[in-house]
Order: C-alpha cells, then structure tokens, then sequence
C-alpha cells in the first residue's frame, strides 16, 4: 500500500537495506536516474552512485553507522549522460533497535528553479498583459469618437483636398483599433478538441514556407508517438505561427528553421504536474536575442525590430496559457530555440 502511495509523489524515493542494497525504487527515481526499476532494484549504492558525487554514499553510510537522519545538499547526481544537482535527504529505519533499511529522498534542484521561474514568468506576463488590456480598453473608447467626428466632417467638407485629410484621420483611426484589438489579446476560450500537433505543425510549415523565397529551409522532426492533445486548432495555427514567423524574420528569410517534437513525462507546468506533456521546439540560427531583451520579449509592446509590434510572441503565450501551456525561450548567436510544453492530460495539483 505505502508504495503505491510513494509511486505518486514528486520527489524520488530510494530504499536501500543494510548492505545498502537497492530494494525500492519510486517513479519519480526512476525518472531522475533515467532507469527503470527492473535494473535499478538490486543494485549496490556504489553502483547506482559510482560517477556521482562522493558525499552521497559516504551520507549513506555515515546514517547507517550513526542510526541518524541525515540532510545535504547541491550535491552532483550523474545519470547517463547528464548531470543534475540534488538535494539529499537520508531516514534510518530501525527494526528491533537497529537500522533495518535507509528511505533516501532525492529533490532535483534545477526542476525547483524552473519550476519557480516559471511561476515568477507567468506572474510577470500577467500582470503586464492585464495593464495593456486596460490601457487598451482606455484609448479605444476616445478613438472610436474620433474616428466618429472625422466621419461627420467629412460628409460636411466639400473640398477634395479638405476630405483627403478627415480620410488620413479615418484611416489612422482604424489602424490604431486593429492595434488595440490585437493588444487586447484573445477574446475568446479555446474550441478544443482532440488534435495531432503534427498536424498544426504542418499547416504551419506549409504557409510559412509560401510567403518565403527559396533561401529558407524549414526541417522537421518528429516524434511520430505522440498522442493527440486536446486543444483549438486555429489558435494553437496561430501561436505556433507568430512564433515561426518571428524565427523566419531573424534569420532574414534566409536561414535554417527546425520544428522539432518530443513527448515528456512527470513534467511541471508552473504549480501543475502532468503525466504527460508535448514539447514543441522552434529553433533558428539567426543572431540570436540580446540578453537585455530576453527577459522582456512575452512583455506587449516590446520588441527588438524597427518595424514590429512587439505582440506576436505576448499574443502567442497568451494562446498557449489559454492550453495551460508554456513557452520559454533560451537563445545564443546561431541557436535560438523557443519551447512550447502542452499537457497531454488533466495535472494534478
């Protein structure tokens, strides 16, 4: 009963025995060191810990020998081919007044850090999109009188030259609205139904790749197991869309786009854990986004082009929120890469 409990927690947990033997293994361990069970069960701690950091098998053995609970941490976990910082957290468990086995937490720290960057992200975008939403509501009500005052004076004005100028005042009017409508973001909850991302994806490519010349390759890769998701099509067309479209306008139309997908699995989504969630990348090798932007490019109005708008990216994670969804962007000279994460299924809080 108690494992299947364990089974459902965020945190890995290990059990050794007293020859610090592996016995029990949680999901989320297996996750962390990227093995299942069936191999990780009945392997010694020197072996699981054998390329890690040394500090976690003498903490083993020091709360063996001592029958005390044990805490450190930012210790380095290898796995495979990569490297994750953790916390450790060791509890001797006594059977007739000596330690029978050692229940070992492990707490992935960079998964926090994102985790919490991702709250702070949202937060930030939020409040932001919210001030641009009033503001908006704020000039759309003058520019709509405006717009009504230069109509009446044009049906009094007969001088051709006179009419040109209420038709400048007209025209600017409704620019300016179609501005605001944009600032004001999707008006509209999400159709969803369930859908292959692929098949978004494709649309996407297809029209990209018809505004552009020749001198733009787009390059996929996909994984093909991925399952459908519920989601609107038109509005994830659009996010992803902006998204690609931003990607082709750094490269100058001339330089090479990749569309990549990945399944994930135990993934955080600000406060939410799914199961399962789909990882969409759009990656370029353009010049990459200054540092002082980066924090800033989901903000409305912000934008590093002459000629944007600065509303493409705010509108598309606002789209991808509306999925309880994600995008981040991480960028360098050649490689820009921005992340879209779709949950699969309902998380649990």
């Amino acid at each position: 009963m108690y494992k299947r409990i364990l089974d459902h927690l965020n945190a890995a947990i290990l059990l050794f025995d007293r020859e610090l033997t592996l016995t029990y293994i949680n999901t989320a361990g297996e996750i962390l060191l990227a093995d299942s069970s069936r191999h990780l069960v009945g392997l010694s701690a020197h072996e699981l810990f054998k390329s890690s950091d040394p500090a976690l098998l003498m903490n083993l053995q020091q709360c063996l020998t001592m029958e005390e609970p044990l805490v450190d941490r930012e210790l380095i976990l290898d796995r495979m081919t990569l490297s994750v910082t953790i916390n450790f957290s060791a509890t001797p468990l006594l059977k007739n007044e000596q330690v029978n086995e050692i229940l070992v937490e492990l707490q992935q720290v960079d998964n926090h850090l994102r985790v919490s960057k991702e709250e702070q992200l949202l937060i930030q975008q939020n409040t932001a999109r919210l001030l641009v939403r009033g503001l908006a509501h704020e000039i759309k009500n003058p520019l709509g009188g405006l717009r009504g005052a230069a109509q009446l004076l044009d049906l009094e004005l007969d001088d051709p030259e006179l009419k040109e100028y209420t038709q400048i005042i007209i025209a600017e009017s409704d620019r300016l609205q179609g501005l605001m409508d944009k600032m004001l973001g999707p008006n509209k909850l999400p159709n969803k139904r369930a859908l292959n991302i692929h098949e978004v994806l494709e649309r996407v490519r297809q029209l990209v790749q018809a505004e552009c010349s020749g001198n733009l390759t787009i390059k996929c890769d996909y994984d093909p197991s991925i399952p459908d998701i519920q989601a609107d099509k038109d509005q994830l067309i659009q996010a992803i869309l902006n998204i690609v479209r931003n990607a082709v306008q750094a490269t100058e139309g001339k330089g090479n786009i990749t569309i990549r997908t990945r399944i994930h699995r135990q993934m955080n989504i600000g406060r939410k854990r799914y199961k399962l969630a789909v990882k969409c990348d759009i990656i370029d090798n353009g010049p990459g986004i200054d540092a002082d932007m980066m924090n800033q490019i989901f903000y409305p109005m912000m934008t590093g082009r002459a000629d944007g708008t600065g509303l493409g990216l705010s509108i598309a994670q606002a789209l991808i929120n509306q999925h309880n969804g994600l995008i981040e962007c991480n960028s360098e000279p050649g490689n820009t890469v921005f992340s879209i994460f779709l949950p699969v299924e309902t998380g649990n809080e």
